[in-house]
């Protein structure tokens, strides 16, 4: 099939390239110029483990392409996915104009009839939001063609996007007439011939709903394990070994149950935020939604308050990050924990630095206050404590001599617990971690 995809960000990209491997020809569109001149160089534009290799065997064969020009990306298209951002509004909703756009720019130049597909992260009834826009254009500019709504959420992580794109949990798509259905299998079906995944099948307001759902549930998941490791740090109890408890129940289960420093990146602050804000619109207070968000902000003012108890004030005192993006596997800042208590700290008078093995160029960008290290002992010499942010394979390395050896008060706070807390204090690290034992019980 010839499939445009309409932005070509974590999403979009992806998504292209997985389309391109299973053998339709693709063409990939945004109208961010740097970013399709690197692509059109055959280069990624961000940090994904797997997409480089897989954007050169796509490209190489052929299979990919790039074009400025939306009358050139869409020439021909016989399936349109929406790929662009849908950044959060100040009232907690998102902002759709973007989508809005894409579907205007189609509706002008479809080339035949197709199937416009939301791939998007975006609330319940968008779907219908975007035929009204383009049956308005249609009818506008006496455009001959049908096209059709669909919604097909994504579920992929970064720092496994291409794994899971290529191998996903399921296929879902909602779609309105059997025609945008029989599309939707004829794009997928070379990914359930070879993987047999699950696919579900349903109307677009469902579709669009999972979506939330699934986001604001793993993250109702992380909160709720925080929330337990504040009772466990108050009892003496320890939150990985209740985790591990709760998760051999299968009605439980093991994943998204790791206490810390909170959830981050572009989907769940922004989809809890907007899967509240949907409800509301539509009569129903979801109160235990604000309480999530509630509980991972109060996450890193926990870290101040540990902080704050070694240093007395944090006047002055210089504080060590290590990580800066929001989880390991991927260069991405957007809500980054990190970031946040970098922020918190330098209100409170601390001076900070920061180390993170792949996501410093991003931070030099949008932090540019921050003090960047690209060697973790050079980070630790001098500084006062440091705080582990992200979970990165180097991090968990350290041993507990390195902290001994270059920090200039043996403070630790392990903000992903990734650390032994036993071996940490026996060795004489002030350690205070997520949940578990620290120096001071």
């Amino acid at each position: 099939m010839n499939i445009t995809v309409i932005g070509v960000g974590h999403v979009g990209l992806v998504s292209a390239a997985a389309f391109a491997r299973w053998g339709h020809q693709v063409v990939g569109h945004d109208d961010d110029a740097a970013k399709l001149e690197r692509l059109q160089g055959g280069e990624a534009w961000f940090y994904e483990p797997g997409l480089q290799e897989l954007l050169d065997e796509v490209i190489g064969a052929g299979r990919l392409t790039f074009a400025s020009d939306p009358a050139e990306a869409l020439t021909d298209a016989e399936v349109v996915f929406v790929c662009v951002g849908t950044p959060p509004l100040p009232g907690g909703g998102p902002d759709l104009s973007y989508v809005e756009t894409v579907g205007r720019t189609v509706a002008t130049h479809a080339p035949r009839d197709l199937v416009l597909v939301e791939k998007s992260t975006v609330p319940a009834n968008t779907g219908r939001r975007l035929e009204q826009v383009i049956d308005r254009e249609t009818a506008r500019l006496a455009t001959p063609y049908r096209i059709q709504v669909a919604s097909n959420p994504e579920f992929l992580k970064e720092g496994a996007a291409v794994l899971d794109t290529l191998h996903p949990d399921r296929v879902v798509y909602g779609t309105s007439s059997d025609s945008a259905r029989d599309v939707m299998r004829g794009v997928y079906a070379p990914l359930v011939a070879e993987d047999g995944c699950p696919v579900v099948e349903t109307d677009v307001a469902s579709a669009e709903l999972i979506k939330h759902a699934s986001n604001a549930f793993l993250a109702t998941r992380i909160s709720f394990i925080n929330a337990v490791a504040q009772v466990c740090e108050r009892v003496g109890a320890d939150v990985s070994v209740v985790a591990e408890g709760m998760g051999h129940d299968i009605r439980i289960g093991h994943r998204f149950l790791q206490a810390g420093l909170g959830y981050g990146g572009s989907c769940f602050p922004k989809d809890v935020d907007a899967f509240a804000h949907l409800a509301g619109q539509v009569g129903y207070e979801f109160g235990l939604l604000d309480e999530v968000r509630d509980i991972n902000v109060g996450q890193r003012a926990s870290v101040l308050h540990k902080l704050e108890g070694e240093l007395w004030h944090l006047t002055g005192k210089s504080i060590a990050l290590l990580g800066a993006a929001f989880k390991p596997g991927t260069d991405d800042l957007r809500e980054s924990p990190a970031l946040h208590l970098a922020d918190d700290l330098r209100a409170a008078g601390a001076e900070v630095r920061i180390y993170d093995p792949v996501a410093l160029p991003n931070v030099a960008e949008e932090h540019p206050w921050l003090a960047r290290y690209e060697d973790i002992d050079e980070l630790l010499t001098g500084a006062h404590a440091a705080v582990v942010c992200t979970d990165w394979d180097e991090i968990k390395a350290i041993t507990s001599d390195r902290y001994l050896k270059h920090l200039a008060y043996p403070i630790v706070i392990d903000g992903r617990n990734v650390h032994d807390p036993t071996a940490m204090i026996d060795a004489g690290v002030r350690y205070h971690s997520m949940g578990r034992r620290s120096v001071n019980d």
